[in-house]
């Protein structure tokens, strides 16, 4: 009976995650979760303790990165970079895609997905209106989709490649080794599909005559500490150390010295950041702590590693689409986690982790659901008065996700 009462609190908690009734924030759902959880007995404080500590290096890290972004996002860097991306096209609808759409590679994979959904789609926006671009969906498309595609090409492009790793992230070599050639393969794919799907938007022309206001002191010093705090966590991954501490330390001092240098008050700088979201992992983290002692992790482990001693071949593809799929039903972020105690608890080979990964990081872009840099990307884009809806999403997301999972599925035994 209790096994059945925290399958029902948990999936209800995770449905109020995804759709938000009374508008109430996600972290209010996963931690009302929790809470009954514990209320309720059905759950150890001890095991919800140890469940809280297992998410200490993706607070650390989501900590790190939001304060690097919203320092770059304050100083105007990325209106800078989509300015100078609007102002490169000449007014070639096609040339600013393909500016904008590697603007957005670069940022999910040295800041994460999230900072790609967060803070790059309210500078194109303001942009491409800069610009009188008559239609600006592709380019606001290409933000929530790269967000997914790119953030296998790092270990620090997605806060779940450290949920499905945890203490054995690979190496940065080993991550190469096993992740650069599918995230090119996935990108280019997902590039070229999505430009297919707006190949009538992108067929207009506009003006490129809005004066590009050159950075600011502080811009450019935001800059530098992206690209320091980037050396610094490459450096890290390259001797396998964790990435939580180095990335919040680096995020803290780049605040700090911003907010000194341009006479702001620190606390207001911190006071910008979502800080929600780190409750909102942590309540997901006590849920799949309730959900493994129902005993589903063990038993889905057991099927894993029984499927791949089988075929391996066979159980990475099966896995890689199943939790795709899983992440439209229920996010990437509840799924990520349960995959990730899957994964320490079966003993699978790297071609089914890679698969795991490459489902929970490429298959939210299948619907708005999906993930929450998805889900972020809708927030940041209601902000601005655009409205994108889910049926609109679906769409074009049927064939940005599937074909380049199916593809990359497929080939990755071989690559």
């Amino acid at each position: 009976m209790n096994n059945y009462l925290i399958w029902f609190i948990s999936l209800l908690a995770i449905a109020g995650v995804i759709i938000r009734p009374f508008k109430l924030p996600e972290a209010v759902w996963a931690t009302s979760g929790a809470s009954l959880l514990l209320i309720f007995g059905l759950i150890p404080v001890k095991a919800a303790i140890a469940g809280v500590e297992k998410g200490t290096g993706v607070y650390l890290f989501l900590a790190g990165m939001m304060l690097l972004s919203e320092a770059a996002r304050e100083e105007k860097l990325f209106d800078w970079i989509a300015a100078h991306a609007v102002k490169a096209s000449r007014g070639s609808a096609n040339r600013l895609f393909l500016l904008i759409f590697l603007s957005g590679v670069v940022v999910t994979a040295l800041l994460s997905n999230d900072a790609t959904a967060v803070v790059l789609t309210p500078a194109v926006i303001a942009a491409t209106r800069a610009s009188d671009v008559k239609n600006n969906l592709p380019y606001l498309l290409i933000c929530a989709f790269i967000a997914n595609a790119a953030s296998f090409v790092l270990p620090i492009s997605n806060p779940a490649n450290l949920v499905i790793y945890q203490t054995r992230l690979p190496s940065l070599g080993s991550w190469f080794a096993q992740f650069l050639l599918p995230s090119v393969i996935v990108i280019a794919l997902t590039y070229f599909i999505l430009k297919l799907s707006q190949r009538k938007a992108l067929s207009e022309r506009f003006s490129t005559d809005s004066p590009v206001v050159a950075l600011s002191t502080t811009g450019r010093l935001a800059l530098y500490g992206i690209i320091f705090t980037v050396f610094v966590l490459l450096i890290c991954s390259a001797y396998s150390v964790p990435l939580g501490w180095p990335t919040f330390i680096t995020g803290f001092l780049c605040t700090v010295i911003i907010s000194i240098i341009d006479k702001k008050s620190i606390l207001k700088a911190f006071g910008h950041v979502s800080w929600s979201v780190l409750i909102l992992v942590a309540g997901l983290f006590i849920i799949v702590e309730g959900l493994t002692q129902t005993g589903i992790t063990l038993h889905l482990a057991t099927v894993l590693a029984t499927a791949a001693k089988q075929n391996v071949n066979n159980a990475a593809i099966a896995t890689g689409g199943i939790i795709g799929i899983a992440c439209n039903l229920m996010n990437n972020l509840p799924a990520g986690l349960i995959a990730g105690e899957i994964a320490q608890t079966a003993v699978i080979p790297d071609l089914v982790r890679k698969a795991m990964l490459i489902g929970i990081d490429l298959g939210p872009n299948l619907s708005v659901t999906g993930s929450l840099a998805t889900i972020l990307w809708l927030q940041a884009l209601r902000r601005e008065g655009v409205t994108i809806s889910a049926a609109q999403f679906l769409k074009t997301g049927l064939f940005v996700m599937l074909l380049p999972m199916l593809v990359i599925l497929l080939l990755l035994p071989y690559i």
